[in-house]
């Protein structure tokens, strides 16, 4: 079992910057890859940003060029960031982060290939 843990978010203008960051809690011997997803109000859970750890990275049409996912170690511990740039209204959400086993680039956005998700953190931009 992998244990995630999220924060970051908060609320900001149209614009504005976020940076949220996901702690593991166990060796990289679980998962290949980890993404982060999001649901807004109302909506189904979205795919957002993934990657395989150390490798490549992969994003939704809709942050392409705004959004950044990115993997960092310390200890034992592997976090995974996603640095939010020129924020939307239509970001707003609640960010889940998520560690699974991708085999294609089409898995590493696919729920489907993640068995383990953080709680979430909130994130609010208004106009």
């Amino acid at each position: 079992q992998v244990d995630l843990v999220e924060a970051g978010g908060g609320s900001v203008q149209a614009g504005g910057s976020l940076r949220l960051s996901c702690k593991t809690s166990v060796s990289m011997h679980g998962y290949n890859c980890m993404g982060w997803f999001r649901q807004p109000p109302g909506k189904e859970r979205e795919k957002v940003a993934g990657m395989y750890m150390g490798g490549m990275t992969y994003y939704a049409d809709s942050v392409k060029g705004r959004f950044t996912i990115s993997q960092g170690n310390a200890e034992n511990t592997v976090f995974v960031y996603l640095q939010m740039n020129s924020l939307k209204p239509e970001d707003t959400a609640m960010y889940y982060c998520a560690a699974g086993n991708c085999y294609s680039d089409y898995d590493v956005l696919s729920r489907d290939s993640y068995f383990s998700w953080g709680q979430g953190t909130q994130v609010t931009v208004s106009s």
